[in-house]
């Protein structure tokens, strides 16, 4: 089995270096910089609790490198997705799958979803289709991502917690190739199981994000601070209501309310979004595909979406007047 993590930052660091030291896999790193020069010197040392690994995997800069795999596991942040999609093209080969473990909604979202919207392109994540056209949605198999990790110096990754990448076909089929891939995860020390829905799961992780994360970044708050506060966690949860409402309209399940989802992320305690580090760190913000998307499926659906749309307009201009905006 021939895997490449693709952007083989925090979590696809994580992932690929348990994989590689299974030693069941072929696994291959595309990475860049200083990560790069380090795992190519050193290999990749894993700090996982309380124990460390060191993996080596085959690392390079350039997908040419590699040649066509099995899996390609996209673990990039979404807007650098699509300006890496021609890179990604040597990995493909005609029956390689794209693991799409990234935030938001992805660019296959409607691909085999039957209704009157299925294969419809999704403009804040895929600008153009270029996505779907290049990374074709046959090729998709939905990876939900709950570890977290992060690089602390090149080449060495800490994970945190979690230990679960939830994987599933957007037809919600149990594929031979999902089920090779999860045979492969557990095998390595993680919990791979095969949903038959992927995109619930997907808008119950987004529910959290597209409120919590673009707050965090107008406020400052660590998440303790914003669900404290009685008005900051209100805004959150009338954000949360609107975008329930759009993806019950998308036909979307949510197995739990949204009290119940608040409640789980208050107990993350003293923790920086994932947006509000990118802005205090002056890199891109994820802010189309945790919350614009949001928008844009509203207005697909004919669903109002005001604190949304509000919240949406007043991060943007948070994110471009530090340069932090992409879109």
């Amino acid at each position: 089995m021939r895997i490449c993590v693709f952007g083989a930052g925090a979590i696809g660091g994580l992932l690929g270096a348990r994989l590689a030291a299974k030693g069941d896999a072929e696994v291959t790193f595309v990475a860049r910089g200083p990560h790069l020069a380090a795992m190519q010197r050193n290999g990749v040392r894993l700090i996982s609790e309380g124990r460390e690994i060191v993996a080596h995997p085959r690392c390079v800069a350039d997908a040419r490198e590699a040649g066509p795999q099995d899996y390609v596991v996209v673990t990039l942040k979404a807007h650098s997705l699509p300006g890496a999609a021609e890179a990604m093209q040597p990995l493909l080969g005609p029956e390689t799958a794209i693991v799409s473990a990234v935030n938001g909604i992805p660019w296959w979202y409607f691909y085999k979803l039957p209704g009157p919207w299925e294969d419809r392109r999704v403009e804040s994540v895929d600008p153009g289709g270029r996505l779907w056209d290049l990374l074709h949605p046959s090729r998709a198999i939905g990876c939900i991502v709950y570890p977290a990790a992060e690089v602390v110096e090149p080449g060495v990754i800490e994970h945190t917690y979690g230990d679960r990448f939830t994987l599933g076909e957007p037809d919600g089929s149990r594929s031979a190739r999902a089920s090779a891939l999860s045979e492969a995860l557990i095998a390595a020390g993680f919990k791979a199981p095969i949903r038959p829905r992927i995109r619930d799961e997907i808008w119950v992780k987004l529910w959290g994000n597209l409120a919590f994360n673009p707050i965090s970044a107008l406020t400052t708050a660590t998440l303790d601070v914003l669900i404290a506060d009685p008005g900051q966690r209100g805004v959150a949860r009338a954000m949360m209501l609107e975008a329930q409402a759009v993806a019950e309209k998308l036909g979307v399940r949510f197995a739990i309310d949204v009290d119940k989802r608040i409640a789980g992320a208050s107990e993350v305690g003293a923790h920086k979004t994932s947006m509000l580090q990118d802005l205090e760190r002056g890199r891109p913000m994820e802010i189309d595909a945790l919350l614009g998307v949001v928008v844009e499926l509203a207005e697909l659906v004919g669903v109002e979406a005001p604190t949304c749309r509000t919240v949406l307009a007043l991060v943007r201009a948070r994110a471009r007047a530090a340069g932090c905006y992409p879109g």
